[in-house]
């Protein structure tokens, strides 16, 4: 039971606390509405699934103790953000405010969003390997260290679906497309800041 509440506990923190995730899922749903901000959320939770996957097998920490793979992964990630945040923030905002559900990104797009954000974040990775690393024991049977990699994905699922609903409310969202000039400079900003930020952390030793 404190192994189920450890792993419940550091989900929840890591899966609120703000990231190229919630910026990512803020940005679909005020530009492109609800469907295009709740599949970034699909997208972010099947990014966890890699995370969970790969670690699961024992690449994960290979990755960690190898710093050329960590840091060549750290890298396409950083440079992910960086181009989504870039073109966020030089997009012209539009003379008439278009409120259509999903107007200007394909389905397949907003859920590449939402994945590649989070399979090529390897804040995530670490994460996900800290917890079945410093948690999850040896003895913890395979089905239930798959439970909790489920509960990791759905958790992120909850939480980005709910962001989603939020700010792609029509009147929020009007509110927002007016200043759309203002915030896609405001994300692009936080998008390329984050981006940058985790090109220049120091790898795993």
């Amino acid at each position: 039971m404190g192994q189920i509440i450890a792993v419940a506990v550091i989900t929840i923190l890591a899966v609120i606390s703000p990231g190229a995730d919630f910026a990512m899922t803020v940005r679909n749903s005020y530009l492109y509405g609800r469907t295009a901000g709740l599949l970034a959320a699909v997208g972010i939770s099947l990014g966890v699934l890699v995370h969970v996957t790969y670690t699961m097998l024992g690449v994960g920490l290979l990755v960690t103790r190898t710093p050329a793979l960590f840091t060549a992964m750290k890298l396409v990630g950083a440079a992910y953000l960086v181009f989504i945040g870039y073109r966020t923030f030089v997009t012209k905002a539009k003379v008439d405010i278009d409120l259509s559900d999903g107007g200007g990104l394909s389905k397949a797009g907003a859920l590449r969003t939402g994945f590649l954000t989070n399979a090529l974040n390897p804040k995530t990775m670490l994460f996900v390997l800290s917890t079945y690393t410093q948690v999850v024991s040896a003895d913890t049977p395979v089905a239930q260290q798959l439970g909790y990699g489920l509960f990791m994905s759905f958790a992120h699922l909850v939480w980005f679906a709910l962001a989603a609903t939020l700010f792609s409310n029509p009147s929020l969202r009007a509110r927002l497309l007016r200043r759309q000039a203002v915030l896609n400079k405001v994300i692009g900003t936080v998008l390329v800041g984050l981006g940058m930020a985790l090109a220049l952390t120091p790898s795993v030793q």
